[in-house]
């Protein structure tokens, strides 16, 4: 049974808005929590959680400094120092479940296909951010004996994006204001995009089955980043100038195993990528 109330931290960002979005249309109890209410790196931060928790709820936690906020030292150890009072607090307030949204940079940029055995070993001290928040929530929910789900996602895309990460966000947007896509090298790279209703979703049948582990939210479908483009113009109706520039970094792919998934929650089936590129464009 999922329980009565699901409290969201980080209630402001992306993922966040498509999990409430879809937890309000289906009438379910959520509590959004923004950082506006509670500042995760203040040192009061932990007895707030602890005054809103109820033991039978369940936490997703989407507070996080995303990539473009900094992938430095700085950006790091802020991302920790925000877990670590949702640690204090599930010791003093346990609840029922937690879902903790994660990032796929946990697995580095290997090129081989990847599921959830796979190895963590990030590039960048991002990806190291959400191994250590992975292993504080992991023996804070050990100790109080709590489920915790981790949802490592492969790269979202949608209406509401504030990142604007090279791929779909960003060629969307490119294209509707310039007519314009410009691609590292011949856009060979291969890459496994979903769409923000699907990763909300697959958090929602976490909370639905109170599942526990590692679980990737992902297509199991990887395109290159030309196919992306293509399909974006094709979306458009219109004539888009597809330009290449110099490749800043080497070419690495990006494929999953969805076995995983599909053995969790057996009748998920992933938006079409074309779908959700004219759903996401209708919505802009």
């Amino acid at each position: 049974m999922p329980a009565p109330r699901i409290v969201v931290l980080g209630a402001n960002g992306f993922v966040a808005g498509g999990l409430i979005h879809l937890l309000e249309a289906e009438g379910r109890p959520c509590r959004p929590v923004g950082s506006s209410e509670i500042d995760l790196t203040d040192p009061v931060a932990a007895a707030k959680l602890a005054d809103i928790l109820k033991p039978d709820d369940a936490i997703v936690v989407c507070s996080a400094l995303t990539p473009e906020r900094g992938r430095d030292r700085a950006a790091f150890l802020k991302n920790i120092s925000m877990i670590d009072p949702l640690c204090a607090a599930l010791a003093g307030a346990p609840c029922a479940h937690v879902v903790y949204i994660s990032s796929d940079s946990v697995y580095g940029s290997r090129s081989e296909e990847i599921d959830e055995q796979s190895c963590c070993e990030a590039d960048d001290f991002y990806g190291l951010a959400h191994i250590v928040r992975e292993k504080m929530l992991a023996e804070a929910c050990a100790a109080g004996s709590i489920p915790l789900a981790l949802v490592r996602p492969s790269a979202i895309f949608g209406a509401g994006d504030t990142h604007n990460a090279y791929g779909p966000n960003r060629f969307v947007r490119s294209a509707i204001s310039t007519g314009r896509i410009e691609l590292f090298g011949e856009g060979e790279e291969q890459r496994d995009h979903i769409s923000i209703h699907d990763v909300a979703r697959i958090i929602h049948r976490c909370l639905v089955q109170r599942i526990a582990g590692v679980l990737n939210a992902v297509t199991g479908i990887s395109l290159t980043f030309l196919d992306v483009a293509q399909a974006i113009e094709a979306a458009l109706g219109a004539a888009i100038a597809i330009e290449r520039v110099p490749r800043r970094v080497p070419v690495t792919h990006r494929r999953f195993d969805s076995s995983a998934l599909q053995t969790a929650i057996p009748d998920f089936r992933a938006t079409p990528f074309e779908t959700a590129i004219r759903d996401m464009i209708a919505r802009l």
